[in-house]
């Protein structure tokens, strides 16, 4: 291995807490955790809004429930896949 890989394992090995192991992912890549949380946001709406549905059926609501968990979580990623393009193309450009 080079000592470039070795270094990235090290680091990697000695992070043996699972809390540590969850908040530098949740540094690395901010935005899915934020889509995680709009998708638990959305279902927990939509369980709400289930009894008050009036005369909608159960499986269009379920439907529209799942489109709108799915939708934001797609798009919490892509602003992510944004992000760093934008960080590594635009803010850091290669010499």
């Amino acid at each position: 291995m080079s000592s470039g890989q070795e270094s990235v394992l090290s680091e990697y090995e000695t992070d043996t807490s699972q809390t540590s192991k969850l908040l530098r992912k949740f540094k690395e890549t901010p935005f899915v955790p934020i889509g995680m949380a709009g998708f638990a946001m959305v279902v927990g709406y939509g369980l709400y809004r289930l009894k008050h549905r009036g005369n909608m059926k159960m499986s269009l609501h379920l439907i529209h429930m799942r489109v709108a968990a799915q939708g934001f979580v797609v798009g919490a990623l892509t602003c992510g896949v944004l992000y760093s393009m934008f960080q590594e193309y635009v803010v850091k450009p290669k010499e």
